[in-house]
């Protein structure tokens, strides 16, 4: 059987490079996307290659950038504009294959085994996507090449991005020399903390991991054990797949808060708002939820501390006072006092809307009526058109929520 050809393509400091191709005076200078320019407030989410020269990385403080950039360039994120370009970036890469799996907003797997006849060489095909996407965005794309997604993802992180041209092709003739003397921490699955386990097992290589006994990583974890030992092996039957989206099994929404919340009610205000956004997208995918679940971090990000619980409710839902119920009980149950940086609310167990229980002391579709006649005004008037009054106190973030898409400015 012949060989998959899998591209895994991802977009060199997506946000920053959206950012210069569409302000040409900048492109000869260091460019970040952060938070908030104007105060020189918040982490740097993109850095331009011109800004990591100086030392700046992607997550440190925008403050930190600057001394080390002086002349840096800061600029706000512009989320919609970003998602409109990974759109366009997806579209181009259809030209050439109909399995096309969006990774994350700037990575994309694509599988070409059936294009090779009509492009050439996978390599053929990879010049020509870097350049249709370098013309007509602006973004510099490096694409991994390998039989299946797992490899295709290893050989772009650690060799297509950094080799000139931008491509690198990784399969089982070349994995052992090249990809099996990486270090563990390289190889995609792989975080900081199981590379720490890895370690104390003396596997500092990728081909440490692939040599070492199936059945002892087994016995330690489990599933993802043999999984790593795979991943480690070059073996991955995952299809690249369009759909793979498409099923959804959860409706949740995170935020980071703008400050430290301390008091209890400031809290279940926030608690209240993603309530309200969590049903209002289940709502609009025609879905309802059986588990409530609630999780927070605790202001040090240093000393991670914070929890996460869920709990099966008595029929599922999308009402949103009913889910609030349930997440502030869970939320009062495990909160230790400490102050809070970050929460968030899902809905899991997810079934269709089209049929509920009904019940004898409430009217659920007068409630359905009233939260549908909500999301009709948010939807053709803005997201803060209507909202509950505890939105507009101190604690309240939906209004500054409603101009942002993933907690960043549109």
């Amino acid at each position: 059987m012949k060989d998959k050809v899998i591209f895994l393509v991802d977009m060199q400091s997506f946000y920053a490079s959206v950012e210069k191709a569409a302000r040409p005076e900048y492109r000869d200078k260091p460019v970040i996307i952060a938070g908030d320019p104007a105060k020189r407030s918040g982490i740097v989410l993109a850095a331009c290659p011109l800004a990591k020269a100086c030392g700046i990385q992607t997550t440190e403080w925008v403050g930190e950038a600057v001394r080390k950039c002086p002349d840096v360039i800061v600029l706000q994120p512009r989320m919609q504009e970003y998602i409109n370009v990974s759109l366009q970036i997806t579209a181009i890469l259809e030209r050439y294959s109909d399995l096309v799996e969006p990774y994350s907003i700037d990575e994309q797997f694509v599988d070409v085994t059936g294009s090779v006849g009509l492009f050439g060489k996978p390599e053929t095909i990879a010049r020509m996507i870097q350049d249709d996407i370098g013309q007509e965005t602006g973004v510099y794309a490096r694409v991994g090449i390998g039989p299946n997604k797992v490899l295709a993802k290893i050989a772009c992180d650690n060799f297509a991005k950094k080799r000139p041209g931008g491509i690198f092709a990784l399969h089982e003739g070349n994995m052992r020399e090249v990809m099996w003397p990486l270090p563990v921490a390289a190889m995609f699955g792989v975080g900081t903390r199981m590379a720490r386990h890895l370690h104390r097992l003396g596997i500092a290589t990728i081909g440490d991991l692939a040599q070492y006994p199936l059945e002892k990583l087994q016995h330690m974890w489990g599933i993802p054990g043999h999984v790593l030992w795979m991943t480690a092996n070059g073996i991955d039957d995952s299809p690249v797949s369009p759909a793979s989206h498409d099923l959804q099994k959860a409706v949740g929404h995170h935020m980071t808060l703008p400050r430290d919340y301390h008091l209890r009610a400031d809290i279940e205000t926030v608690l209240l708002e993603l309530s309200e956004e969590v049903c209002r997208r289940a709502r609009s995918k025609g879905l309802m939820g059986k588990v409530a679940a609630v999780g927070c971090r605790g202001a040090d990000f240093d000393r991670p501390t914070g929890f996460y619980r869920q709990m099966t409710l008595p029929d599922p839902t999308h009402h949103a006072p009913e889910l609030f119920r349930a997440v502030r009980e869970l939320f009062e149950r495990h909160w230790d006092g400490q102050p809070v940086r970050s929460v968030g609310v899902t809905l899991t167990g997810l079934v269709p809307d089209d049929t509920y229980q009904l019940d004898l002391f409430r009217d659920r579709e007068k409630e359905r009526r009233l939260a549908e006649a909500m999301d009709a005004i948010k939807e053709k008037y803005g997201a803060a058109a209507i909202m509950r009054a505890v939105s507009v106190t101190k604690a309240g973030q939906a209004k500054e929520r409603a101009v942002k898409i993933g907690g960043h400015y549109k």
